[in-house]
């Protein structure tokens, strides 16, 4: 089995591409199926910061277990301090802390902004994952499966997950084999809100997302963006107002949009 591969050169062949399969004849609107990853690096797209930090040299859930229980004790202040591990998990993940959550977006063109937001970059290929989350739902366990049908939901809220696993070793003891499912966090802030954000989960922390969806093909495509298309790619980005002032509102997202317009090429 392998990830259907796309590779684009241009603009206009890139948005064919990404809004490709949005027709829902079942309530006659434009609703796509998927949810998106930009990356500018296409090599290790879709390692978790987790699996990053860890390095193979610990255990990622000792690891894991370790950076909850210090960040939940230190960023108390800024949190309800007896929220549930799916409540802290995406608030420590939106503060960078090294989770087995992914960043992903409801938003094509947000995830685009990812894989061409870094010049450094320029010369080397850039992807978009596209993620089947309604058929990715179909291997998740009963228990997991009964909550998202019961709410009429392709993806997960805490409260929902809470009712199917209260903590993420209940998640992992739901199955022998690892499972992808997809987290939609609460507006913590206008940033989550502008990124139309959520957050892929990995039912045991050391579980590759890119081996998972290897393993069923029909679930992932994955858009090769040609370091040759990426300044086109962000030039237009930037005129449809797609950039670090929308994406991180407020003086900071305004300063890194305007240290990229005004880099010389």
């Amino acid at each position: 089995m392998s990830v259907q591969t796309v590779s684009i050169s241009n603009w206009a062949e890139l948005l064919e591409e990404v809004y490709r399969d949005t027709w829902n004849a079942s309530i006659r609107r434009y609703r796509s199926p998927y949810v998106f990853r930009g990356a500018g690096v296409r090599e290790g797209s879709l390692l978790t910061g987790l699996v990053r930090l860890a390095l193979g040299r610990v255990e990622e859930r000792a690891l894991e277990r370790h950076l909850l229980r210090n960040f939940r004790k230190y960023a108390c202040s800024e949190f309800r301090s007896d929220g549930s591990e799916w409540q802290w998990l995406p608030f420590a993940q939106h503060h960078q802390l090294p989770t087995r959550l992914l960043d992903w977006t409801f938003s094509p063109l947000v995830a685009l902004h990812f894989a061409t937001n870094n010049p450094e970059f320029y010369d080397r290929d850039g992807v978009v994952w596209c993620v089947q989350h309604q058929q990715s739902n179909k291997f998740l366990p009963e228990p997991l499966r009964a909550a998202a049908e019961r709410e009429g939901a392709d993806v997960f809220t805490a409260e929902m997950l809470a009712s199917a696993a209260t903590d993420l070793d209940a998640l992992e003891r739901l199955s022998e084999e690892p499972f992808l499912m997809f987290l939609e966090p609460p507006s913590l802030d206008t940033r989550i809100a502008n990124q139309f954000a959520l957050f892929s989960v990995m039912s045991k922390p050391a579980a590759s997302v890119a081996d998972w969806l290897e393993q069923h093909e029909d679930s992932a495509r994955e858009i090769v963006i040609p370091a040759a298309a990426k300044q086109e790619i962000r030039d237009k980005l930037d005129q449809a107002g797609i950039t670090e002032r929308m994406i991180y509102p407020g003086a900071d997202g305004i300063a890194r949009w305007l240290a990229r317009y005004y880099r010389p090429v």
